[in-house]
């Protein structure tokens, strides 16, 4: 039996009955006066790691928390017609007039979610990165080169490294495995987001496409069990702590 937390629109975005929408003080506030939403189970350890961060000298900063199912969509179609630039992995935008809908889709998954099986739909996620490291007048591009050396956020990034594990985060973008690009900026809270995904099915993903206004959806739903595979469960493993 799920709880209520782990409710099937949980899982897929289509709720935020377990989100707490919080400042940046992680002081909770009205959806439309927040700063991000969290899962209301995770505020606490989140806190903690800001906290702890900020101890050692980071302006540890959130980017991108809870995102729902809506909003996904709107991403992925934005990218499907066009309306949002697409890229290769090197980084070069595409011309996606010269694609078949099957190079298109997988080019948008390697840096997109497809809307239902993004983690930021939990609230366990998010995209860090220090305001105070980033350069007047420099817009955030959430690229492997800025937590590298000689980026950014590489001192930060080496700092989460050491320490964010202690606090329950992992990166389940570690490495490039086949599927989702590296993204050394998104964390997870492992203990709570590895049920998530093992409740997350791709007959359940397939169901809500059939009534969804998802672009490529034909060919989606026709790969979903593959797609599945490759994007969503091909991630680092949470740890056994």
């Amino acid at each position: 039996m799920m709880s209520n937390d782990i409710a099937p629109t949980a899982i897929t975005g289509l709720s935020d009955q377990h989100i707490c929408y919080v400042n940046d003080k992680f002081n909770q506030t009205a959806k439309s006066d927040a700063k991000f939403g969290i899962h209301h189970t995770v505020v606490e350890p989140l806190r903690k790691l800001v906290d702890a961060a900020k101890d050692a000298g980071f302006n540890l900063t959130i980017a991108s928390g809870f995102r729902n199912f809506d909003r996904q969509l709107s991403i992925f179609n934005r990218k499907a017609n066009g309306q949002l630039p697409v890229f290769d992995k090197n980084n070069q935008q595409l011309d996606i007039s010269a694609l078949s809908n099957h190079e298109l889709l997988h080019a948008i998954m390697y840096f997109s979610a497809l809307p239902g099986t993004s983690r930021h739909h939990w609230g366990t996620d998010f995209d860090f990165y220090d305001a105070s490291l980033l350069p007047q007048g420099q817009s955030l591009a959430l690229a492997p080169w800025e937590y590298q050396q000689g980026g950014y956020f590489y001192h930060l990034n080496q700092w989460l490294d050491k320490h964010a594990l202690q606090y329950g985060f992992y990166r389940p973008y570690d490495k490039y495995r086949g599927g989702v690009a590296i993204e050394p900026w998104h964390f997870s809270y492992f203990p709570l987001a590895k049920q998530y995904q093992a409740h997350l099915s791709s007959q359940q993903l397939a169901e809500i496409y059939q009534h969804s206004e998802m672009l490529l959806k034909a060919e989606i739903v026709d790969n979903i069990e593959h797609l599945f595979q490759q994007y969503v469960t091909n991630v680092a493993k949470p740890p056994h702590v």
